[in-house]
């Protein structure tokens, strides 16, 4: 026999506010904004505008998340300048010791790391390593072969740099423990501006000049690096966040042009995905997050841009209005 509720349906509640952590299929009638409301999930992935930095740059590093994000770094009038998202705005804080561009960064918005790049005056090269805890930047041990345009993986305390240019391309690979770094094994393809998520036992190289745009991708297992799916649209200068199973590349160059591309990565193969509304390259991206809550900010069209992107990967949360049609 049927229930009533099966007949009927359940009774909608009426909220003054909506729920700050709904389920998907819920239903809720907002008595402020007179807005009945739904929990779903997204059909396919999304780039958003969000708040532009306080200092247009390309070349910086980023860390965090989406809603917590750090920039910091960058050119072409090098900087020490560090920036703060909150997922609508950014706000400044400490500087680095060391003014950089062409630096890898990664951790989280209060537990970050930034290590490598090039300095002033001439772009000469740097092994420093600095430690943010949300309010500062202090000394780490240095890299073990000082290098710019280098990518990185992990967390503060343990964390990956791979690939980059010293006075030629190379494939160092190094390990960093919260105080020193130790040689890794080198990647299998030697390549500066590459991509970089995962971990520092599970970390993802991809794209990069090898010197030809390379599609190329890299799966490192904590001792060697081994060959994974091409991406689609080959290039360097890309943002990239994620782990090694489940990682997105975004923007960069193609050799030819700037793109926006974006594309995921399921631990064997690389499908596009939604394109950035704005084509850039020497950009950076919010690399503790998931693949699909991650954000896009800095970079270069014809000159250095503020804007910041956010991506919403398809089977995200996102709260629905009903409308009449």
């Amino acid at each position: 026999m049927s229930t009533y509720n099966q007949i009927f349906g359940i009774k909608v509640t009426a909220v003054t506010s909506n729920p700050s952590d709904p389920i998907k299929g819920q239903v809720w009638f907002n008595t402020t904004d007179a807005a009945m409301r739904y929990q779903s999930v997204t059909t396919s992935g999304a780039w958003a505008a969000g708040g532009n930095l306080g200092t247009a740059r390309r070349l910086l590093a980023g860390a965090g998340t989406q809603t917590s994000a750090l920039a910091f770094g960058g050119g072409p009038s090098i900087t020490a300048a560090t920036e703060a998202y909150n997922g609508t705005s950014w706000t400044s804080g400490g500087n680095l010791a060391t003014a950089r561009q062409n630096l890898a960064g990664t951790g989280t918005q209060t537990s970050a790391l930034a290590f490598g790049g090039s300095v002033p005056p001439g772009n000469t090269l740097s092994a420093a390593t600095e430690e943010y805890d949300g309010t500062s930047w202090t000394s780490g041990g240095n890299l073990g072969t000082a290098r710019r345009n280098l990518a990185g993986a992990g967390t503060q305390t343990v964390a990956l740099g791979f690939g980059g240019y010293t006075t030629v391309r190379v494939a160092n690979t190094e390990e960093y423990d919260g105080t020193s770094w130790t040689s890794g094994g080198n990647l299998g393809t030697v390549r500066f501006f590459p991509g970089g998520a995962g971990t520092q036992t599970a970390g993802l190289c991809f794209g990069g000049t090898t010197p030809t745009y390379t599609a190329a991708t890299e799966e490192y297992d904590g001792t060697s690096w081994a060959g994974g799916g091409n991406l689609t649209t080959a290039r360097a200068y890309l943002g990239g966040c994620g782990t090694q199973t489940a990682a997105l590349g975004f923007g960069g160059y193609t050799g030819t042009a700037n793109t926006g591309a974006t594309e995921a990565y399921n631990g064997t193969s690389w499908t596009a995905d939604t394109s950035m509304t704005t084509a850039r390259r020497m950009l950076a991206g919010a690399n503790a997050g998931p693949s699909s809550l991650t954000a896009g900010f800095g970079g270069e069209t014809t000159a250095p841009v503020a804007n910041t992107e956010e991506f919403t990967g398809a089977g995200a949360p996102v709260t629905k209005t009903v409308t009449a049609s």
